[in-house]
């Protein structure tokens, strides 16, 4: 075959992941990371053997908030890597979006998960199994002590960021108010609880306190269905945590504008709107880039002899402290007013007894026209006046002296004082369209459109 010296070789995609992973290990802060990704399959591995041998499914839906800190690892790993990379022509923003993509995953896939846990527990309370408390709260344990370890030693930025500016769950709400209640009598402990606390701590915290529950009432009275019971509890508690971030992070996938800078951003355009040489704001259109970048493009109508360049810093300059990606185009305002005639009117042109307009074309067909009005037949054309396309709008009109002493009809046996009247009055020919003529056509042409009999001017 032919043989192509320059060509490049096309990788797999295997060989392009390895390729993007070699250059996330390349940076030391990602080697924390994977060190705690390695002990986190060491730990879910226990856990899930400690969940077959115990038979409980409380254990196991807490298992899962094990397997999440595992995505939401990879999550931070993919931070590191949008940082690194630059934007290419492929991805002209950049890679912020693949970030957006991987919380989004991320909470979609642990809701499944608490999906699952209730699909499980609703089987078991039609039959429940013996559960095993040998290794219950060992396991327990195990998972809280890891599950905190990886949230307060890493610092993971896409979920930290998410997790303040979702709205709050149903969990964090009964818990914000019964810390309320605790600080009204405690004030000291307002620092700790006032704030409005971290929904994966809370959880993971909520979580332990169930199983240690489910552990004390099957050790004391051997009452099983408790451990469904929990279990149902932590899956309602997960899937109401990651409801509202899968949301925010939907909607930020969807190129929504965020609400709370709706008014800031509108504030900003009646600015923009103000500023020396603008006419007109228009096309505008703000979305969340990623998590806490707004990208935006608007259109900028300025007068014609207005400065372009010093236009457009004025404009960026506003917009910049809102929006960091910012794309505005300024156009100038091309509007002319049409003139079709650049010459002085004679004083005699207005005298309709002694000059005739010639239409240019005919704007239809004889047989098409009404003998008495000659306009189109259908009543739902409008006046030949009223078109937009009128033949000959762009073309001057042509004033011929008139010597013939009636005009050109239609067929009909008027006879010439119905016909030299309406002249004398000063109106156009029947299907010439005289009066249309020096409308149209003359844009500094006074009110006047004929003279009366006696010769002298009407008003």
């Amino acid at each position: 075959g032919t043989i192509h010296l320059f060509r490049k070789s096309q990788r797999s995609l295997v060989g392009k992941l390895t390729h993007e992973f070699r250059l996330v290990v390349a940076d030391r802060r990602s080697w924390k990371i994977l060190l705690f990704g390695a002990i986190n399959l060491i730990c879910i591995g226990f856990l899930l053997m400690w969940c077959s041998s115990t038979n409980s499914i409380a254990l196991t839906a807490y298992t899962y908030l094990t397997i999440f800190d595992l995505f939401s690892l990879v999550t931070c790993l993919i931070s590191y890597w949008v940082m690194m990379k630059k934007p290419s022509p492929v991805y002209s923003f950049g890679f912020e979006r693949f970030e957006v993509l991987a919380v989004f995953a991320s909470t979609v896939l642990a809701q499944l998960g608490a999906l699952f846990i209730l699909k499980e527990s609703a089987e078991r309370f039609l039959e429940q199994p013996e559960i095993h408390t040998g290794r219950l709260l060992v396991g327990t344990f195990v998972a809280l002590f890891f599950n905190l370890l990886t949230m307060l030693s890493i610092r993971n930025k896409p979920f930290a960021y998410v997790s303040e500016a979702a709205s709050t769950s149903w969990l964090q709400e009964h818990v914000a108010d019964l810390s309320r209640s605790i600080c009204g009598i405690i004030p000291g402990l307002s620092s700790i609880f006032l704030p409005r606390m971290n929904p994966f701590v809370l959880i993971d915290i909520a979580g332990a306190l169930a199983l240690c529950i489910t552990y004390m009432l099957i050790e004391i009275n051997n009452y099983f269905a408790v451990d469904t019971a929990s279990a149902v509890a932590i899956a309602l508690m997960t899937f109401g945590t990651m409801y509202p971030m899968s949301v925010y992070s939907g909607k930020v996938l969807l190129q929504t504008t965020p609400p709370h800078v709706i008014g800031q951003l509108d504030k900003l355009l009646r600015e923009v709107s103000t500023l020396d040489g603008v006419l007109e704001v228009r096309n505008e259109h703000f979305w969340t880039l990623g998590f806490g970048s707004l990208a935006g493009s608007v259109h900028v109508r300025i007068r014609r002899d207005a400065n372009e360049q010093m236009v457009l810093a004025h404009v960026t300059n506003r917009l910049y402290t809102l929006v960091s990606t910012l794309t505005v185009q300024i156009f100038k305002d091309d509007w002319i007013r049409p003139t079709l005639s650049s010459v002085p009117i004679a004083n005699n042109i207005l005298n309709l007894s002694d000059h005739h307009v010639i239409p240019m074309p005919s704007l239809k067909a004889a047989d098409n026209l009404n003998p008495a009005t000659s306009t189109p037949a259908k009543p739902s054309s409008p006046p030949p006046e009223f078109s937009f396309n009128t033949p000959g709008k762009n073309v001057s009109p042509v004033i011929l002296l008139n010597t013939q002493t009636r005009p050109y009809g239609l067929g009909f046996n008027h006879g010439s004082a119905p016909y030299s009247s309406v002249l004398n009055q000063g109106f156009g020919i029947p299907g010439v369209g005289a009066t249309q003529g020096f409308r149209t056509g003359f844009t500094n042409v006074p009110s006047r459109y004929g003279t009366n009999a006696r010769g002298q001017p009407r008003p």
